[in-house]
This record gives C-alpha cells, sequence and structure tokens, in this order.
C-alpha cells in the first residue's frame, strides 16, 4: 500500500504540474490581448472597494468596454498591473456582470490593486491538490480500509439487519433497496444512479434515516453545484441542522444561509467579531500615516531597540530620529492588532466549534472536508456523490473522516478531468473499482423519469444492458405536449452531401469548428424559438470548445461542452459532432462515455448533427445513427 500511496502522490503532482504549465505557458507566449480572446483574462479593469462581507472584502473590476470571459463565480484569479507571473495577488469571483467582476480578498487589499489598468487571469487554485497530498501523507484507519477495499487488500462485511420506515414512501424499489442496503452496510455501499433516477432524492432519504439513527453526517460532491443542489434538497426539512463549509462566494446564493461564514456573523457573540475586524481596520489604517520598518529604514534595528531609541527621543544607525518614532508608533499599532487578531481567534473558535457540534450534517466539497474546523472531528458516515467523476486522492479526504462511506454516481459516464498525459492513472475512480469487485454492494437505480422511453433505448442497451425502465409520467412525453408539432423524438442530420462540410482549425487552436453543422445548429435553434419553446429549454452541445464559442456567438441559448451540461437536462438538445474527414478520426467522440452524457440530457427530443461517413468508422456511432434514422 505504502508504493501505491506513494504513485498516487507522484500522480497528483504531475497533474498539478501540468496545470501550472498550461497557465505559465499561456501567459509567457500570450499578448494581454491574446490571453482575453481566449477568455482567460480580461484586462484595462480599475477597481472600487465595495464592503466587507463575512469577513472578506469586496472589491469591483469594471471596465466600459463588455467581459466577454471563461471567468465564471467561485473561480480564484490572479490581480496584476503588468506582469501576472510577478503578482501572488489572489481573489475569488463572487459576482459577474457584463462590464464589471467582483471579487472577495481574504487578506489586505493593496493600494496598487485599485489603480486603473488592472489586470484579472483565470488562476490554478493549488490549495486543492495539498489537500489531497496532505492528507494521503497521513491516511486515517478509515481511508487505509478504503485503499484496502480497492486493492484487494480486505474483504468487506455482511449487511446487518435494520428496520427502517421511508420518509419518503413516494421512492421505487430500487432507491428503497439503496437505502436499506447502504444503511445497513458497516463498511461501505454504493448507489449506481444512471441518468434521471433520482440518485439525489435517494440520498437525501438515505441522510434522514441516518439521522433518525443518530449518526453524524459528512455529505460531499466534487463540485460546489453538486453541493448546492444536495443542499436544498436537505433544506427542505427544517428541522435538521446543516453547516455549509467552503467560501462563501462558491455557494449558491440560496444557500448562504447555511454556510459556517454566514453562521458565525449571525451568532450571538458575531456582534463582538464584527466590532473587533473594525477595530483592526482601523488600526491599519493609523499605520499607514507612519514609517513601515522594512529593513531599508530599520537598518538592523529590533523591534525593541526602535522602540528604545524613540523613548529616548535619539537617532541610531543613520536613522534620523523621526524616521525612529515613526517606526515606533506603526509597530505599537501593529503589536496592538496582533492582540486583536489572538482576541478574534479565541472567539471565532468557540462560535464554530459550538456551530459544528450542533450541525445535524455537515455538507461541502470533499477539498473542502480537509478544512481546519472539521479536523477533530468524526462523523458515522460519508456520503459522497459524484464518486464516478472524482479522483481516489479527492474521494479518501472525505472518507478520512467516516467510519463509513456511501459513494453514488455512474462510472458508465464522464471520469474524472485529467490533462496530464502522465497523470491518466488518476482517471480511474473508486467507485469503479469497488462496483465491479463487489457488485453485490452496489444497488442500481434502474427507473428514469427524464426522457421519453424512445429517447431511453439506445443508451439503455448501449450502456446499460437494458436494465433501465421509463416511469409512466414520461414514457411518451413529446414536444407536442408543449403545442409544438414534432413527430420524431429523435433525428440524424446527415451533414456528409453539404458544402463546406469539413471540420477545420480556427488559427493555431487544436480544437475544431465545422462551420456547416454551427449554421444548422443555430438554425435548429431559432426555429424551435420561433415556434415557442423557451430558449431555457434549449441545449446545444459539441465536444470541441471552438465549435461551442463559435455557435454562441450567434444563438442566445445554452451552449456548452459535453462536460458543462453533465448532470444536466432540456427538452431539445441538439449535439454538433463536429469531425468530419475521410480518414474517420473522431478524437474525443471516441470516448464514449461522453456520447452517453451527451445523448442522455434530452427530454423530449434529441437531434444529432454530423457527417455519416466519418462517423460509421465508430461502430456505436453507426448502431446510434441507424437507430434515429429507423
Amino acid at each position: 500500500m505504502k508504493r501505491y500511496i506513494e504513485r498516487l502522490i507522484t500522480l497528483i503532482n504531475y497533474e498539478r504540474e501540468e496545470e501550472v504549465k498550461v497557465m505559465i505557458n499561456e501567459i509567457k507566449k500570450m499578448t494581454s490581448i491574446e490571453r482575453e480572446q481566449i477568455g482567460r483574462a480580461v484586462n484595462n479593469m480599475k477597481g472600487k472597494r465595495l464592503a466587507k462581507e463575512l469577513g472578506m472584502t469586496i472589491v469591483q473590476y469594471g471596465r466600459k468596454k463588455r467581459i466577454d470571459c471563461e471567468i465564471n463565480v467561485g473561480d480564484v484569479v490572479l490581480i496584476s498591473t503588468d506582469n501576472p507571473l510577478k503578482s501572488n495577488l489572489t481573489a475569488t469571483v463572487t459576482e459577474k456582470g457584463g462590464r464589471y467582476i467582483k471579487v472577495a480578498f481574504e487578506s489586505k487589499v493593496p493600494r496598487w490593486a485599485l489603480k486603473k489598468k488592472v489586470r484579472l487571469d483565470l488562476y490554478v487554485n493549488d490549495v486543492t491538490f495539498r489537500r489531497m497530498e496532505d492528507n494521503l501523507k497521513n491516511l486515517s484507519i478509515n481511508a487505509k480500509h478504503a485503499l484496502e477495499y480497492h486493492l484487494n487488500m480486505k474483504n468487506p462485511k455482511k449487511e446487518n439487519d435494520v428496520y427502517l420506515e421511508y420518509i419518503d414512501t413516494s421512492l421505487n424499489d430500487s432507491q428503497k433497496r439503496a437505502v436499506k442496503n447502504a444503511l445497513s452496510s458497516p463498511d461501505f455501499y454504493l448507489i449506481h444512479g444512471p441518468f434521471g433516477t433520482g440518485k439525489t432524492r435517494t440520498l437525501v432519504e438515505l441522510i434522514y434515516q441516518e439521522l433518525r439513527q443518530n449518526n453524524k453526517v459528512l455529505a460531499t460532491a466534487e463540485s460546489n453545484t453538486a453541493v448546492d443542489n444536495l443542499l436544498e434538497r436537505l433544506a427542505l426539512n427544517d428541522k435538521i441542522k446543516i453547516t455549509r463549509l467552503g467560501h462563501p462566494q462558491r455557494v449558491s446564493k440560496e444557500n448562504i444561509s447555511h454556510t459556517l461564514a454566514y453562521k458565525v456573523n449571525s451568532h450571538p457573540l458575531g456582534a463582538n467579531l464584527e466590532s473587533y475586524y473594525n477595530i483592526i481596520d482601523e488600526y491599519n489604517e493609523e499605520k499607514n500615516y507612519y514609517t513601515k520598518p522594512t529593513p531599508q529604514y530599520r537598518r538592523g534595528l529590533t523591534d525593541n531597540q526602535i522602540r528604545q531609541y524613540a523613548n529616548r527621543n535619539k537617532s541610531s544607525r543613520g536613522v534620523d530620529k523621526k524616521t525612529i518614532q515613526s517606526m515606533a508608533r506603526w509597530i505599537d499599532y501593529d503589536d496592538k492588532v496582533n492582540e486583536i487578531y489572538d482576541k478574534v481567534k479565541v472567539l471565532e473558535d468557540k462560535i464554530v466549534k459550538e456551530i459544528i457540534e450542533e450541525s445535524d450534517v455537515i455538507v461541502s466539497t470533499n477539498s473542502s472536508a480537509a478544512l481546519d474546523v472539521i479536523a477533530k472531528y468524526k462523523f458515522d458516515v460519508a456520503v459522497i456523490d459524484e464518486a464516478s467523476q472524482t479522483t481516489i486522492p479527492s474521494v479518501l479526504i472525505p472518507i478520512a473522516k467516516a467510519h463509513r462511506f456511501i459513494l453514488a454516481g455512474d462510472h458508465k459516464q464522464l471520469p474524472p478531468t485529467i490533462i496530464s498525459t502522465d497523470a491518466y492513472e488518476l482517471e480511474e475512480t473508486l467507485f469503479e473499482s469497488l462496483i465491479e469487485k463487489y457488485p453485490h454492494k452496489g444497488q442500481l437505480l434502474n427507473i428514469q423519469y427524464r426522457m421519453n422511453d424512445e429517447l431511453m433505448k439506445f443508451p439503455n442497451g448501449q450502456f446499460y444492458d437494458n436494465l433501465l425502465k421509463t416511469d409512466s409520467s414520461v414514457f411518451d412525453i413529446s414536444l407536442n405536449d408543449l403545442d409544438i408539432e414534432d413527430d420524431k423524438i429523435m433525428e440524424f442530420i446527415d451533414t456528409r452531401d453539404m458544402n463546406d462540410n469539413r471540420e477545420a482549425h480556427l488559427n493555431d487552436s487544436k480544437s475544431f469548428i465545422n462551420k456547416t453543422e454551427a449554421r444548422i445548429c443555430i438554425e435548429l435553434a431559432n426555429d424551435y424559438l420561433n415556434r415557442g419553446i423557451k430558449k431555457e429549454d434549449i441545449g446545444i452541445i459539441s465536444p470541441y470548445a471552438d465549435q461551442v464559442k463559435l455557435i454562441s456567438e450567434h444563438i442566445d441559448v445554452e451552449v456548452k461542452s459535453v462536460d458543462g451540461f453533465q448532470g444536466r437536462e432540456k427538452e431539445i438538445i441538439i449535439i454538433s459532432t463536429v469531425r468530419s474527414n475521410d480518414n474517420g478520426e473522431l478524437g474525443f467522440l471516441n470516448d464514449l462515455r461522453r456520447l452517453n452524457v451527451a445523448i442522455t440530457r434530452a427530454k423530449r427530443k434529441l437531434i444529432i448533427v454530423g457527417n455519416q461517413d466519418t462517423l460509421k468508422y465508430n461502430r456505436t456511432y453507426e448502431k446510434l445513427i441507424k437507430s434515429s434514422l429507423y
């Protein structure tokens, strides 16, 4: 096991290095304008300090020119005025508008960051990598057991008999079995939840049942979106005390009141904290009027020596009396600030301890489960969603905190996103490993509530051994129910005989575009909009980033990559496959898990646009095209 853990640490570092390398290379090779053109920087911004929120300083950066970038709420940005690689100032995006971006600083905001011509760059967040590595270097017994199951070094135990009364009585049989088996498992259990099968609903019932048994629950997921989704469902029961860990600015506004930061500020003793922070701000402002004792000014003098010379009104080592007096005043105020920070820490620790101990459920991302605020706490069970999209080093963080763990996911869909070719082994997940080794420790949720039965048939046969069934509530839903005449549930639009139907590159990009497919997707979406379909009900998916950008520039509906639509659904899905060549080169399309995600987002209508002659080189696509044509 030691060798395996060392290997995982090596893989984490490969991935970390690759992410940093990609960012540094982009910044080195690209001008600020070029980096803005690919959506990973915003230039010529002016900063304006707004207010303090939840202990952080909010600054709004704005400009007259419209902002079009990949930077979104929750992202970490690097802030600079010249060369970003010379800056170490980072902040978290809290809000994004057409001409402004608001960010939250955890540390003091330097004056230069409020000037004109400030640049914001999308940045690599190293914290997650450090947490995974630290956890692997200090593995708890619970996490070691999980690896022993994974490495065939330990066999799981038999289930205990449990009696339960379901709170959500409308759960189907497979959902009920999943809850009961997970509850009775003394070590781990796996809930396999394909598209639209009510995985979140099942997890909520499981957590309620765990609480009935007075168990302390840690509920996590890889992404903030999935965490918020689970939290919203849990919070429907207002008797449960839920605390959400993590950066407040990465939490949906609906869930802010459940965050630890919000609860600390709202605590009866929170007013004392606010008072302390106000005094700290005042003292820091006072410090600005005096000389900071940098090496240039102190010339080897210690703080005590500076005070002594100031009391005697003397100069020393070429430092005049006035400067020594000014430095002494700066030191006095700095000491006062540190004294108050000590009081703040004692009070915050007391408040946080009370909040955590009173909580029934702690909710966080996998990474945030490593936060110090719960370092001393052990949970009875960790319930982990998105487990099939989570690397082993990441999933071990919440597992390390609990006596039992429940993993939920779908290994037939997207694996973790790994960008380093040296770290591809991280695509293997604990969920997939355990469900293949111990199928009796898993339950398939087998009734889907998302799509028309005709749309389900192909993915069901291709990926799920025809084990899924369609609920009667959606069995024959179609656009006709929305007063849109449309007889076909699934269509394939073949571009092989169309003009200008070939794939292409934009400039030096490695991504692909297909202008003919883009035009068709835009025309289709516009046609449905004109016929009365809401823009929120149409989604366009393409595996290539440049195609996504090309289409999104010409249509006001959601256009995203396959990854961007994981866990989502739309009434109508249009897929642009992009690849069109004589060699049958399919690139991303050969990853059939991506195909599974793409075609299972649609509820009432699925349209696939592509070149049949190219796509048929892959047998699965050939079968998909046949099923959509007949």
